[in-house]
């Protein structure tokens, strides 16, 4: 045996004399090195996952789903009654599960007040609907823009030219206006059906217009601020809607209930209304010129 091991060790490691066995130290240390190296990588990777899972605090409690799908065959019709059971059950924060996207609930009011105000920098990140990506382009507008510098200059710029005092005291006469014209037009029909929710918008809608580029909705112009409420309906609807592709974002790329099609259609009426109201204007703004 020993005679054995003298033989691999000087054939093997010093190489014979006469070259028909050639291994040598270099050609097998370079390959154990490389061994060696992802070895201790891999046990560094191990280790440090380890304690980190150890680090971290437990989720909260909340009932057992199955595999894949979660909790999504155990909610009933009315979310809120299921949420508020479970929430009887497992305390004021639970974790639910739907589908590959795991949600934290809130029903406890000092607690939300924590999350939503004092913390608000901490949880003001959140995933957004596949429906808001196509309405917002990708999320980028002062609702679903991700916490940052962005987000605070868009902020500051809506209190600085919308909710400033100096602005709305610049639109008090719009607003007097437009008010004024709306207990007009229900004194004019008393005795009759009124539905109180489309005057209300529609004299919103005339304030908002008359404040970004003058003008209101008036005559055949308010059957156009009935459209815009329709749209402005069904695109919030659809922004709030339980979509499949939100719950395994695999299944993004086919569109299988159509949402993204749908809030497609509604954002080019309103580009198209948009662009209409800026040519007109520009029309305006050029008017005739003077002679010299």
């Amino acid at each position: 045996m020993s005679n054995f091991y003298n033989k691999v060790i000087g054939e093997g490691w010093l190489g014979r004399q006469d070259g028909v066995v050639a291994f040598t130290i270099t050609k097998v240390a370079a390959p154990l090195t490389v061994a060696t190296l992802v070895i201790i990588f891999f046990s560094w990777l191990v280790k440090k996952l380890i304690i980190k899972t150890k680090s971290l605090p437990p989720p909260p409690p909340g009932p057992i789903g199955l595999p894949i799908l979660g909790h999504l065959l155990f909610i009933k019709p009315d979310f809120l009654q299921y949420v508020t059971e479970q929430s009887k059950i497992h305390g004021p924060i639970i974790k639910l599960q739907l589908g590959r996207k795991v949600y934290i609930i809130i029903s406890s009011p000092s607690i939300a007040k924590q999350i939503l105000k004092d913390h608000d920098a901490i949880f003001a990140n959140r995933d957004i609907p596949v429906a808001a990506i196509k309405g917002t382009f990708g999320g980028l507008d002062i609702v679903w823009r991700s916490n940052g510098p962005e987000l605070q200059k868009l902020r500051k710029l809506v209190v600085r030219e919308i909710m400033s005092n100096k602005g709305l005291d610049a639109c008090y006469e719009f607003r007097r206006r437009e008010i004024r014209q709306m207990v007009k037009n229900i004194h004019g029909k008393l005795g009759s059906p009124i539905n109180l929710s489309e005057q209300i918008f529609l004299t919103t809608l005339s304030v908002t217009i008359s404040m970004l580029w003058g003008g209101s909705l008036n005559g055949e112009e308010a059957k156009l601020g009935l459209e815009i409420k329709d749209r402005l309906e069904e695109f919030m609807k659809l922004m709030g809607e339980p979509n499949i592709s939100d719950i395994f974002p695999m299944l993004r790329p086919f569109n299988l209930q159509g949402i993204e099609s749908k809030t497609k259609k509604h954002l080019s009426w309103f580009y198209g209304f948009l662009e209409s109201v800026i040519k007109q204007r520009m029309k305006l703004g050029e008017g005739p010129k003077m002679a010299d």
